[in-house]
């Protein structure tokens, strides 16, 4: 069994033979994915090792501290943290050959095609349709929202209805759409921050061919749980150190301007400074549940910890420095590759946290989630779990 000793061995191997200050990026973590070292507990020939989740640590650090270049995770973080693990658990050994390579490596970038605008919050009453065609293919036909990297993406994860005479959650079947098709239109959702980092996505007669299905038909919403699992934790679930994110830029300001100091505002700094310790504490025992298999529900209560946090601190932070929180560097109309809350100012951290509360499920749906499947309360009465998709009020 593969244990840090032998990953040890192999990173040194892979340091030799491509030294990181004589090779390209894009070969170098080539050669990283093909070594087995992308993702350790990924199976050999697919980025890994068949090893422990938790070796993967001491990889990184013998990488990071050689020098290696990284491949970007804030960039490709769909891929990495939804498209990947759903694909390795669904996909067909085809599938994973193709796909997971490129996605690790960021040649291809991945966006998610989920929410729809007539849906809201209720993902499973989504309403664009995919009709097999004569050759047995797809055709697809909708509209998604809140799609962020659509415009730099090659790939996407959708899921589309394809059978309409049973219950919503039924009826949907899940694939790998070609951003390139055109039948796909990006356009861009300028958001409060002036930025269009989301899109909202036009499908119209998108040819996808069967062999980019993952799972079965008509079984898409047992495949997008486990997406929307993954999606939760590489959310709410992000590795910080010690006062690292959103905290630590709180208390670097608070040490550095004592003059804006006031004894209210030092203890709510001091409360969201305990929270804020208390869910990374959450996170290191989930990521501890994760070595074991796969993420479940206690993913959804991260999520939420980690909007409620972003939200609450960026707003202390923006009271605390007064004028000087509400300015703001630019409103240019940008179609940036992430988000970046801790290198820009506090206004703007201010402004996008707004949106946590909504991406990657809503806290009222989370809310649910955690009630139900954590804390074991019962479920709310629900009138449209029997009733066909097309018989449903619209």
């Amino acid at each position: 069994m593969t244990d840090a000793t032998d990953l040890r061995r192999r990173t040194a191997e892979l340091l030799a033979a491509h030294p990181p200050a004589t090779t390209d990026r894009l070969e170098f973590l080539r050669a990283r994915f093909d070594a087995g070292l992308a993702w350790v507990h990924f199976p050999e020939g697919l980025g890994g090792l068949d090893a422990p989740r938790s070796l993967q640590a001491v990889v990184d650090a013998e990488l990071e501290a050689a020098g290696a270049p990284g491949n970007d995770p804030g960039r490709i973080g769909i891929g990495l943290g939804m498209a990947a693990p759903t694909i390795l658990q669904f996909g067909t050994d085809e599938q994973k050959q193709r796909f997971l390579r490129p996605l690790w490596t960021g040649e291809e970038v991945w966006c998610q095609l989920f929410s729809e605008p007539g849906a809201g919050s209720d993902l499973a009453a989504l309403a664009t349709r995919a009709v097999r065609d004569d050759g047995g293919d797809w055709i697809v036909d909708g509209q998604k929202v809140w799609t962020s990297s659509a415009h730099l993406a090659r790939w996407a994860i959708l899921i589309a209805r394809t059978d309409p005479d049973v219950p919503k959650h039924r009826g949907i079947s899940y694939f790998v759409c070609d951003m390139t098709h055109p039948g796909v239109e990006v356009r861009p959702l300028r958001q409060i921050t002036g930025e269009a980092e989301f899109n909202e996505v036009f499908l119209t007669g998108v040819e996808i061919p069967d062999a980019h299905r993952l799972g079965a038909v008509g079984e898409g919403w047992q495949v997008a749980q486990t997406t929307l699992m993954n999606e939760r934790v590489a959310i709410g679930g992000v590795r910080t150190p010690r006062e690292g994110g959103m905290i630590g830029v709180a208390a670097a300001d608070w040490r550095a301007r004592p003059e804006l100091r006031t004894h209210d505002l030092h203890q709510r700094l001091l409360k969201l400074w305990v929270d804020a310790e208390v869910a990374r504490l959450t996170g290191e025992r989930l990521r501890q549940q994760l070595t074991k298999g796969q993420p479940g529900p206690e993913g959804s209560g991260m999520k939420l910890a980690f909007a409620r946090l972003a939200q609450e601190i960026s707003g202390w932070e923006v009271e605390f420095l007064a004028e000087d929180g509400l300015t703001y560097d630019d409103w240019t109309m940008r179609r940036p590759d992430g988000v970046d809350f801790i290198g820009r100012e506090a206004g703007y951290r201010y402004l996008r946290a707004k949106g946590n509360s909504i991406e990657g499920g809503t806290s009222e749906v989370l809310l649910n989630i955690v009630a139900e499947r954590v804390l074991g309360l019962p479920p709310e009465p629900r009138t449209d779990k029997d009733v066909a998709w097309k018989d449903l009020p619209r």
